[in-house]
């Protein structure tokens, strides 16, 4: 491969090229993982696994994994905490030509358990708590016949199975064809119901080649993880990969000094992140005025880079850093990237013109097309099909790392792939143009068009035009009604220490500047919001649909309480005015002081206990209501306030 000495193949299965490096390099530390027991002074503490040790102990794993009858093409659920437990099981699974399925916690408790029985796996592999889930609610784990539980964390959960491998043969890597299905990997589910994507062994091969090519010189040794994928695909290539203290799957929530701290003391070169962690990490940087002279390279994925958080990287980051910006999916990754310096120059002027976002080019081994906007299936690719250069059309893209199919879903398959002969492309659902350079610019998801009658207006693509004012985070446009008769609406967070009071004369000057390009000038409504509501994986993606629901219910007052609402809600009211009529009781009457006891077990245990379920269904409505105001609301009136009130709110925008 051009620029590396890792011997990473286009062609190479990717378990034997972990078996590779640890001949070659036997010593060299392939996992840098934290490790509780080693803390002192309040400074995480980290162990290493160099790349001979991970390469037995995958070897092991392996073994011991066919010795719970797991083998070639077992659907495996794998919920193990990110780092170098979860990086060896997945490599061991490899190994004997299992099947991971790959689901984010992340996406909320029954998505993810709707996820796991969709595809009926057959084995389970968990930490002790995942284990406890399953047995609460078997119904998803219905066809598991292995079970395996990673019973630590700190790298050294997977002991019983290793020793179980130790006791028998060891396997070697079992000879996988192309075609051969390596993983199943979940979307987002940001925008509908989360698919199942087939990611096949060829497909990961692309993946890792169109990854190495498009960002990596031999220079760069060492990796910071916040993505487990990519740590797949670093140790393939044989560098060194770093796992912070962090939750992954809250990106957003990460500690940006524990991830300098990382950077810092293991000399790491490269790091792949989602905006909502490198946000946060380039401010520490710059306010605390600490220095990171060995990261060379950073790349965001998950969501558009601004300009804005683009040129922050580049103040805090050495002279010589490269920051690429990457655009792909859970179905093909990645699709095209930019570098910072070539995004900065005539694109960066594009989004405030209304343009969209300039993703970049196409990644190596990929092409990219643009096709006619429809939400109709497109069986059989033909000439007419592509649009011409600046016409905005759907983002179609084929190479050998795109997914070819989805899991056993047929209605999936006829609404995102085009057979072309032998080829085929893939339906990103998203609209963008391609530019006399062959560039691809982003203008937002087909579905979250808003369909007026003067035209659709594409999300991105308008929100660039008022996110240029000083005192905006960001924007979000969304739209209710019929199609073709939708209402726009403008829903704007405002930025950090901009006063709510200031909102009249910020919406004025919104007002202006929609009213000056062509593309938002028929956007009349604009509303402040405290917080969006985001993609869990990313923290970056706006649940629009959300905002959809609560954007109406502001304009038009459907989210008051019906009669139906107030009568159900009386009801909560009405048992805790029996509570406070306790003195007046004769409580030498049997029935009346039992339903008192009955009363007070339901108005106030068992209001109790939803408060955290209440909690959640306000962040996830990010309606900005204080936490002890939600405790309380819940305390006085129970399901009948928050379960209705969120149940309605996502019906609307649905």
């Amino acid at each position: 491969m051009p620029g590396t000495t890792t011997g990473l193949r286009r062609d190479a299965f990717l378990a034997e090229l972990l078996a590779w490096h640890a001949v070659r390099t036997p010593d060299k530390a392939a996992v840098i993982h934290p490790d509780d027991r080693l803390e002192s002074a309040g400074r995480p503490g980290y162990a290493s696994v160099d790349y001979a040790e991970l390469a037995a102990k995958v070897t092991a794993c392996a073994t011991g994994l066919k010795g719970h009858g797991i083998g070639r093409g077992t659907r495996t659920a794998l919920l193990v905490t990110p780092g170098a437990d979860l990086l060896t099981l997945v490599f061991a699974l490899m190994h004997i030509g299992a099947v991971p399925v790959v689901v984010d916690p992340g996406m909320g408790l029954g998505r993810m358990l709707d996820c796991i029985h969709r595809v009926r796996v057959r084995a389970f592999i968990g930490v002790p708590s995942a284990h406890i889930l399953r047995r609460l609610r078997p119904r998803a784990f219905a066809g598991v016949q292995s079970v395996i539980k990673v019973r630590q964390k700190n790298g050294a959960g997977l002991e019983e199975l290793t020793a179980l491998g130790a006791g028998l043969p060891h396997l070697p890597p079992l000879e996988s064809g192309p075609d051969d299905l390596a993983l199943i990997g979940y979307t987002t589910g940001s925008t509908g119901p989360a698919k199942p994507v087939e990611i096949t062994v060829g497909m990961l091969q692309g993946m890792a080649y169109g990854v190495e090519s498009g960002h990596f010189t031999a220079d760069m040794t060492t990796t910071l993880l916040t993505l487990p994928l990519m740590g797949v695909f670093d140790l393939a290539a044989g560098r060194t990969v770093v796992v912070p203290k962090m939750n992954m799957g809250r990106v957003g929530a990460a500690d940006p000094a524990l991830l300098t701290d990382a950077i810092q003391r293991f000399d790491v070169n490269a790091m792949f992140a989602s905006p909502a962690l490198l946000g946060p990490l380039s401010a520490h940087l710059a306010e605390s005025d600490a220095r990171v002279p060995s990261l060379r390279m950073v790349v965001s994925g998950g969501a558009p880079v601004s300009p804005e958080l683009m040129s922050a990287l580049r103040a805090v980051l050495p002279g010589e850093a490269r920051v690429f910006s990457t655009y792909g999916s859970t179905e093909a990754l990645p699709m095209a990237l930019v570098e910072s310096r070539e995004a900065l120059a005539g694109p960066a002027d594009g989004p405030a013109e209304g343009m969209g976002v300039c993703v970049g080019r196409p990644a190596p081994g990929t092409s990219v097309r643009t096709i006619e906007v429809s939400d109709r299936p497109v069986p059989r690719w033909t000439p007419q099909l592509p649009v011409g250069e600046g016409v905005i059309g759907e983002i179609v893209v084929s190479g050998q790392a795109v997914s070819p199919r989805y899991f056993q879903s047929s209605q999936a398959d006829a609404e995102h792939k085009i057979q072309d002969g032998e080829r085929r492309w893939h339906r990103t659902g998203d609209v963008g143009w391609l530019d006399r350079e062959g560039r691809i610019w982003f203008c937002g998801r087909k579905s979250h068009r808003v369909r007026t009658s003067s035209g659709d207006l594409h999300t991105v693509r308008c929100e660039g035009v008022f996110t240029t004012h000083p005192q905006v985070k960001r924007t979000a446009l969304v739209g209710f009604g019929p199609h073709g008769e939708q209402r726009p609406v403008l829903c704007v967070e405002l930025a950090p220490g901009a006063e709510r009071g200031h909102w009249p004369r910020i919406e004025s000057e919104l007002r202006a500047l929609g009213a000056n390009n062509p593309v938002t000038k028929t956007i009349d409504d604009f509303l402040p919001h405290p917080a969006f509501p985001v993609d869990i994986r990313h923290n970056a993606k706006i649940r629009r649909e959300l905002l959809a629901g609560w954007a109406e219910s502001q304009l038009t007052g459907s989210g008051r309480p019906s009669g139906a609402d107030q009568a159900l809600r009386a009801v909560p009211l009405l048992g805790w005015a029996y509570l406070a009529a306790w003195p007046l009781l004769p409580w030498d009457h049997a029935a009346l002081t039992a339903l008192w006891w009955v009363d007070a077990f339901l108005s106030v245990v068992v209001h109790a206990v939803q408060i955290p379920s209440a909690l959640r269904a306000e962040q996830e409505l990010a309606t900005g209501r204080r936490p002890w105001a939600t405790a309380a609301l819940t305390m006085v009136f129970g399901a009948t306030w928050w379960r209705r009130r969120s149940s309605k709110t996502k019906g609307v925008a649905a």
